[in-house]
């Protein structure tokens, strides 16, 4: 019996509706693994874009493949993908036509089957065995997990009016969220455009980003080697949040660390992405001191008597991404912005400790109501996102009657 199965029928949650049978995932869809392409065939333009795992998300194609494509591995729309590494992601394929490569696997619904019931009703499953699989590296899902799965199924008819039902109402809360991530897209933006605002005031004095340092940037480590012990190794992703992070970093031996003595943090250093993702700071707390950072990362330290917390608020505003811009192109796949270059980026600099302290508060300000006011739209969007997934639940589990449900309630406490 399927392990996910086994789990939802001992919580004694799993219901079995009047005309409704348990069925193995195997007996109502075909698989089809994905094809081990050769890399060599792989590039930037080719015969056919090629389905990675990572293409599952939303995005354009950044890889094709040219030469032999097995027809069982073409996806058309309405195709089934799974991803077998990772979360075991599953998605119903809306792109086109395209190549299935290795570890994922795609299915289609063998006669009696609506595909779109199965893709709802699956996930959960899927995510209960991912739950429950252990993993040191990336976990893995095999076809046999798939086709051992088993689901509660009514008749077709049956599963055509819950798939109606769930595409209107999952369409209606997706566009609620869609419309979360947009208020906080223009949140960001306003916010930008204020911060611009306070450091051009007319009374700053215009100045090169080098004369607010006590020395240049510098990059960090090239070719990170990992290790049990050593110098803790922060990234791009850990600026995101460096406070309580010290236990969680990766580290690099000692010796590598020497090598790139001059990006060993003190507390107060500002560290800047410059590969790919522009304007992500932080400032190094204590308790990461003498660590070092990626190739990525540029540690910046502000000399005696300027704040870091103003240069790294600079760093995230407009004005800084469109001087990053300029020296890096637009039409970079993977933009790198040159220590020389960041060095001569121009500002807006307050003249004495004064003017730096009122503008630390007025920037200080604008975040602190972004953050939230973000908070806020992200509370909301998790609140979608459950409402969501237990109405999907309720739907291919038969606790409700769809052809007589509104979905009035679904969205309630959420507003436009």
């Amino acid at each position: 019996m399927s392990l996910a199965w086994q789990v939802r029928t001992a919580s004694g949650t799993e219901t079995r509706p009047q005309g409704w049978h348990e069925r193995r995932i195997g007996d109502l869809v075909t698989l089809t693994n994905g094809f081990p392409f050769p890399s060599e065939s792989f590039g930037p333009t080719g015969d056919i874009p090629l389905v990675r795992i990572r293409d599952l998300e939303d995005g354009p194609f950044e890889t094709f493949v040219s030469g032999h494509v097995p027809t069982s591995v073409v996806l058309r729309n309405g195709d089934v993908v799974i991803g077998m590494d990772g979360d075991f992601n599953l998605t119903v394929w809306d792109k086109g036509v395209a190549a299935l490569n290795q570890r994922l696997c795609l299915l289609r619904p063998r006669p009696g089957i609506d595909m779109r019931f199965v893709a709802y009703a699956l996930p959960s499953s899927l995510k209960i065995i991912n739950d429950l699989t252990f993993s040191t590296t990336v976990k893995h899902l095999s076809s046999a997990d798939v086709l051992s799965e088993r689901i509660m199924l009514p008749p077709l008819e049956e599963q055509r009016r819950i798939a109606d039902f769930l595409d209107a109402e999952t369409a209606r809360i997706d566009r609620l969220t869609q419309l979360r991530r947009r208020q906080a897209d223009l949140l960001g933006e306003r916010c930008g455009i204020a911060l611009d605002q306070a450091f051009k005031n007319s009374k700053y004095e215009p100045t090169k980003l080098k004369y607010l340092l006590a020395v240049k940037p510098r990059y960090g480590v090239l070719v990170p080697q990992f290790s049990d012990s050593g110098v803790r190794f922060i990234r791009v992703n850990d600026l995101l949040d460096l406070t309580g992070r010290a236990e969680s970093l990766p580290k690099i031996p000692d010796e590598l660390s020497a090598q790139y003595a001059r990006t060993v943090t003190r507390p107060g250093d500002v560290l800047l992405s410059v590969v790919g993702t522009m304007g992500r700071s932080a400032i190094v707390p204590s308790q990461l001191a003498g660590a070092n950072v990626a190739r990525a990362v540029a540690s910046l330290r502000a000399r005696q008597g300027v704040s870091p917390e103003l240069v790294a608020t600079w760093l995230t505003t407009p004005s800084f991404l469109r001087q990053a811009s300029d020296v890096t192109g637009s039409d970079t796949a993977q933009p790198t912005l040159g220590m020389e270059d960041l060095s001569n980026f121009r500002l807006s600099w307050p003249a004495d400790s004064r003017g730096q302290a009122d503008l630390l508060l007025n920037t200080s300000t604008i975040r602190r109501h972004q953050r939230e006011l973000t908070r806020v739209l992200e509370a909301q969007r998790r609140v979608l996102a459950e409402r969501r997934q237990a109405l999907i639940t309720a739907a291919v589990t038969g606790q409700f009657d769809v052809s007589t449900a509104s979905g009035r309630n679904v969205t309630d406490g959420v507003t436009a």
